[in-house]
């Protein structure tokens, strides 16, 4: 059984965090005509390192290029095109139908696959695509379980299927808005979206300036359009019995710890799975735990149960929730230590967890901590500071050691 786990790269840090904690693919963009302009993304060259990574390691990287494509924006595309195929990018994520044919005229032996920007939600659409020469759809996001099973089984076998499966979804259909661009002037569907959705709204009567009547009985107001996040970890059976053959995690603009823990939890979970494929299958607490240990808004199941009309919107502030920080990443272990560059401060007989690739992550307490000279020191306060800990736990180059947000003392 081949499912695969796709992760979000927005940079190469993001990248190699998605890779060592366990993603079959990638997807990331270059520096024009992607959904996604605030990550740093990549330029050409930054491009063949990054698929050249990918490859040694036996993994996919798909290049986004699912903007709605503008008459200025397709005097880029034919560079764009010629540097996927010189980076070797095993796919191209196209929404836009001029963007595709030109792609499948300068570059015809390009694996497409169709985003989920173009709003798939029929096996008669996934078809259309299929006999236009694509090898994947990606499925907008308001669908059905019952409703992608159907779509599997009135489609070729060899056109996969892939769905988002875990992260930040939009008020409006697969990210088809204007708020942003009536707004801000940044257009939501070129990249650049400033999720007006989030804000906070009142009623303001006209002859009262400044004096706002919130929407909603808190004395707050209300947050209108502000959606949960999507979170499908728990409900791999049902998604790999409808025929989904890439489950999708969103996130290119997210951190590179939010990219670590989201594929790490997933790629355990599925795992799990494949070990004993039942209808029953359920992964451990502490994969479940991870999807916590995250910025995130509120979860959901989306639209994969039923129409998300009672559990899909948030009425508080919106922001994330955010209850650990990474401390420090490891570069080596040796003679019984931990050798760490540090990202927060932390002392001398902190609690910390080290995230493991594939495994329950382990508590650890600082103790005997040293500087970079082997002097003995009460706290790590200097970013990127060298330092070093004793630890009995066998830890890998790469290795995020994080502590929670409530348990910080200083």
């Amino acid at each position: 059984m081949q499912i695969e786990l796709l992760s979000p790269a927005g940079d190469r840090e993001r990248l190699e965090a998605a890779l060592m904690y366990g993603a079959d693919a990638v997807y990331l963009g270059s520096t024009s005509l992607g959904m996604r302009a605030a990550p740093q993304n990549f330029d050409n060259e930054q491009l063949k390192e990054a698929v050249s990574l990918c490859h040694s390691m036996g993994k996919k990287a798909y290049l986004t290029c699912n903007v709605l494509a503008h008459n200025s924006d397709l005097e880029q595309l034919p560079g764009i095109i010629d540097a996927a195929v010189e980076a070797e990018i095993d796919a191209m994520i196209i929404s836009d139908m001029g963007v595709l044919s030109l792609v499948k005229k300068r570059a015809p032996q390009m694996e497409i696959h169709i985003s989920t920007q173009t709003g798939i939600v029929s096996f008669a659409a996934a078809n259309a695509m299929y006999d236009l020469g694509a090898k994947r759809v990606v499925l907008a996001r308001e669908l059905s379980i019952e409703e992608i099973a159907e779509i599997r089984a009135k489609t070729p076998s060899d056109l996969e299927i892939e769905c988002f499966v875990h992260g930040a979804m939009c008020v409006s259909f697969s990210g088809r808005c204007l708020l942003s661009n009536y707004f801000i002037g940044r257009d939501s569907n070129r990249g650049e979206c400033a999720q007006p959705c989030r804000w906070k709204y009142a009623l303001m009567e006209e002859k009262r300036p400044g004096f706002y009547l919130p929407i909603g009985e808190d004395h707050s107001g209300t947050y209108i359009m502000n959606a949960r996040d999507m979170c499908m970890i728990e409900h791999i059976p049902e998604m790999v019995k409808a025929g989904i053959t890439s489950l999708k995690i969103e996130g290119r603009a997210k951190s590179s710890y939010y990219t670590a823990v989201i594929t790490n939890a997933y790629r355990a979970a599925l795992d799990g799975y494949l070990k004993n494929p039942t209808d029953s299958y359920k992964p451990e607490q502490w994969m479940i735990d991870e999807t916590r240990k995250v910025s995130h808004r509120e979860y959901c199941t989306g639209f994969f149960f039923g129409d998300p009309k009672e559990d899909a919107q948030i009425f508080y502030d919106g922001v994330y929730k955010r209850s650990w920080n990474v401390m420090a990443q490891v570069e080596k272990t040796e003679n019984g230590r931990v050798f760490v560059s540090q990202r927060n401060r932390f002392f001398e007989g902190d609690e910390l967890e080290i995230m493991l690739a594939g495994s329950e992550p382990v508590k650890i307490k600082v103790e005997n901590l040293q500087n970079e000279k082997g002097e003995a020191i009460d706290a790590a306060p200097h970013p990127m500071m060298k330092c070093s800990f004793d630890c009995k736990v066998d830890v890998h180059f790469g290795a995020l050691i994080r502590k929670a947000a409530e348990e910080e003392n200083q």
